[in-house]
């Protein structure tokens, strides 16, 4: 159970993601396009089919030259969090659960943003990618979702392509993308999704248990897959154990090499790791990307 006390932890973070937008209006961030808004940004020539509302009189009778005023409209930054809800991720003991730990990344995410003034939607992803909020970026809708994620169990083998392509067509404005997932899909498949995502911002969190990443078990064991509830019985050690982990050596560098052709930003998070030290790393990859995309 995620117990929403959590939340309070992450107050001490920086909450300004400082991420360009071109949403409507109001938080705090600002967008690289230039209209009538707030902040001054500088002079251009008037020319022919302006607004001659936006004409500097004063500058005109020092220079009898015809400038308008251009200015950086202030806009709103929304922060999509979607969480892999497939079976998969009801893996690991405790606070290892890659979904409990996967949706209290998402939650951290959506109280950070609402202390920003800023908007956050949180969705499900399975089959398809389904709203769990109300629309209502709020303290009070983040501990109506801990509730929510609380109750939800994770089950299905998903359709991560095309979830992520169908709820690509929803973004209408510039915003940030964050996918929780323990990305144990084909790759070119994530490469699809994530690529349908890429006009926006897209940070990943790879989440995984430290037995996925370096199992323990030796000897006979019984494996039972999470999504089909088949098992399968055999002895893990030596060839076995090292063919384990060249598969998923291979299978975490194809889905880097897809990443980076992509521009996505990405975190493998081990759920064994202290919970705020892998926010932190994650919230700083936010915050550091949409620096290095403001300067381009």
């Amino acid at each position: 159970m995620i117990d929403p006390e959590f939340l309070d932890e992450l107050d001490r973070f920086d909450t300004s993601l400082k991420r360009a937008s071109n949403a409507p209006v109001e938080g705090d961030q600002q967008s690289q396009d230039v209209g009538e808004g707030l902040t001054f940004s500088d002079y251009r020539r008037y020319v022919p089919g302006d607004d001659p509302r936006l004409i500097d009189w004063r500058v005109f009778a020092r220079t009898e030259e015809l400038f308008i005023k251009r200015f950086e409209a202030e806009r709103n930054l929304t922060v999509h969090v979607l969480l892999d809800a497939t079976a998969s991720m009801d893996f690991g003991a405790d606070e290892q659960n890659k979904f409990e730990y996967g949706a209290k990344l998402g939650l951290g995410f959506c109280h950070l943003t609402a202390e920003d003034h800023n908007d956050f939607k949180f969705s499900l992803v399975d089959e398809e990618t389904t709203r769990i909020d109300i629309d209502t970026s709020t303290q009070g809708e983040v501990l109506r979702l801990v509730d929510y994620l609380n109750e939800t169990t994770p089950s299905g083998d998903g359709d991560f392509k095309a979830a992520l392509e169908s709820y690509a067509d929803t973004i209408h404005s510039r915003s940030l993308v964050l996918v929780i997932s323990d990305l144990l899909f084909d790759p070119d498949e994530i490469a699809d999704g994530l690529g349908a995502l890429a006009r926006n911002d897209v940070l990943v969190a790879q989440v995984l248990t430290p037995e996925e990443l370096g199992p323990s078990t030796t000897g006979d064991a019984i494996f039972e897959d999470p999504e089909s509830d088949a098992t399968r019985r055999t002895y893990f050690g030596g060839t076995a154990a090292r063919r384990y982990d060249e598969r998923l050596r291979n299978h975490l560098d194809a889905i880097d090499d897809r990443c980076r052709i992509l521009d996505v930003e990405r975190e493998l998070v081990n759920t064994g790791d202290d919970f705020f030290d892998s926010f932190a790393t994650l919230w700083l990859g936010a915050r550091l990307g949409g620096e290095r995309r403001g300067r381009r």
